[in-house]
């Protein structure tokens, strides 16, 4: 619904339909089938640990492997810095359910679905409106039928307010003005930078939840947090060339 408005305004967006299909299953299908079933067996700072912070090495491994990049020794310092940080992180959130390694997997599969999105992008040169409204327009349409008919659901519970608030946060920010953020991220910034930048989410969701869930976060995780952001600044740090 929140696609309908800009493709009343800019037209529908035409891809050839394998590389819809292709996007589809990855960022419509893939990630948040796998992320939003990972929250229902792990707690929710598993995901905000795996889910962002796995990112930039996968999207860099298929990087190497799908485009040919080469990994400067800066960039294997910052996600040297950023794997330290995430794993301080992870020991002083992660620790407290062993039991959810089930769900963390799906999180792991999550991050890849959103890691191969973001490969196909630069792949194939796909506008970041063009690949957000596709997402957009054409995942409900596809999912809404096999949600109603064949799978559970406990709709009528939800208040309207409630509804409401998920179309509006999840229709509008998260899927079209975050989409479309990311994907101009990534053919502006490159995939490294952007993914890179992507590992603050599990630290700023750390410190966030101090004061919003009353869940402390320990030395280990305050010095993880500040690792991440410093492989972060790290990628993302212009230098000047040295003079000859």
């Amino acid at each position: 619904m929140a696609a309908v408005p800009l493709v009343a305004l800019l037209g529908l967006p035409r891809l050839p339909p394998l590389r819809l299909v292709a996007l589809l299953g990855a960022a419509s299908f893939g990630f948040p089938i796998l992320a939003y079933h990972g929250f229902t067996l792990a707690p929710a700072a598993h995901g905000g640990v795996m889910l962002p912070g796995t990112l930039p090495f996968l999207t860099a491994a298929l990087g190497v492997a799908f485009l040919g990049e080469a990994w400067t020794r800066r960039r294997v310092a910052s996600l040297a810095v950023v794997a330290a940080g995430i794993g301080l992180l992870a020991s002083d959130t992660l620790g407290a359910h062993p039991g959810a390694w089930r769900g963390d997997l799906l999180f792991l599969g999550g991050s890849c679905c959103w890691a191969v999105y973001t490969l196909l992008i630069r792949l194939w040169g796909i506008g970041a409106m063009q690949a957000t409204l596709s997402i957009a327009l054409w995942s409900a349409p596809i999912y809404l039928p096999i949600w109603w008919f064949l799978l559970p659901s406990s709709i009528g519970a939800v208040s309207a307010g409630a509804a409401l608030y998920q179309l509006v946060y999840q229709g509008i920010f998260a899927t079209v003005l975050a989409g479309l953020l990311f994907t101009r991220a990534v053919t502006a910034l490159g995939a490294p930078t952007t993914t890179t930048i992507t590992a603050l989410v599990p630290g700023m969701a750390a410190l966030a939840a101090w004061p919003l869930l009353g869940e402390p976060l320990g030395p280990i995780g305050f010095l993880g947090v500040g690792l991440v952001s410093a492989g972060m600044i790290l990628t993302v740090m212009r230098f000047p060339s040295r003079a000859r």
